[in-house]
């Protein structure tokens, strides 16, 4: 059986290693292909992108040659959930086979992003880091560690920079299926998790999952399992 590859996007302030957890756990049909902003893990000595179209065309070139390779799907968790819907309109642009699926996590849609009045990325350090904290993201351990925090704070504010200044522009509904999870404690409007349904001509697959912004992390096996479920019909056809 061919393998599905499954492009995985970070959330802000992650890196590929974010999603080991998954790929220890996914059926052997999927093949996770984590990708890598700059400026952090393997490419922590390249310089941080603030802003979204220079992020967006450095991850198309990142898969530019894996896409007609397999059939693939793209996941993405808060920021990782908005660039993955953008990075799929740019592989459709460039006039490649778009994902089987998206599956985005923890975060609302992207109208919504756009008119979001936080601006986190402009705050002192003591409030910076403060709103870390409040995603339950972060553990005290590194919250409390001056020299990690000088490592991870500026990685943060690169990418909260690039989704706090992103400015939506509606386009053509993508022909894409969607799943969208969202945690029962995020800061966040059933309206603009709804905003989700913009975006696609299918109806998207809303569910909700008990917890804070990382609730991906305590529910791992319940995700790989929505994501297998519904990529397992596709790979029965390769």
């Amino acid at each position: 059986m061919e393998k599905i590859n499954l492009f995985c996007l970070p959330f802000a302030g992650g890196s590929r290693y974010s999603y080991r957890l998954y790929e220890d756990k996914m059926p052997p049909f999927i093949n996770i292909v984590p990708l890598e902003y700059p400026g952090r893990g393997a490419r922590m000595k390249e310089p941080l992108m603030e802003d979204i179209d220079h992020l967006l065309q450095d991850l198309y070139l990142q898969i530019n040659d894996k896409l007609e390779d397999n059939a693939y799907a793209i996941y993405g968790h808060s920021m990782g959930g908005l660039i993955s819907c953008l990075l799929t309109r740019e592989v459709i642009k460039n006039n490649h086979t778009p994902p089987l699926h998206l599956f985005i996590t923890g975060t609302p849609g992207p109208a919504a992003l756009s008119r979001t009045e936080k601006k986190r990325h402009l705050l002192d350090k003591k409030s910076f880091i403060e709103e870390v904290r409040n995603l339950n993201g972060s553990p005290d351990e590194i919250l409390q560690n001056d020299e990690l925090l000088d490592y991870i704070e500026p990685i943060l504010r690169a990418d909260f920079k690039v989704t706090e200044n992103y400015i939506y522009s509606s386009g053509e509904s993508l022909n894409v299926p969607m799943t969208v999870i969202t945690g029962t404690k995020e800061d966040m409007k059933t309206e603009d998790i709804q905003l989700w349904q913009q975006e696609t001509k299918f109806a998207v697959d809303f569910r909700r999952m008990p917890g804070h912004h990382f609730f991906i992390y305590k529910y791992p096996y319940e995700i790989i399992q929505i994501i297998a479920k519904k990529l397992v019909v596709y790979s029965k056809s390769y």
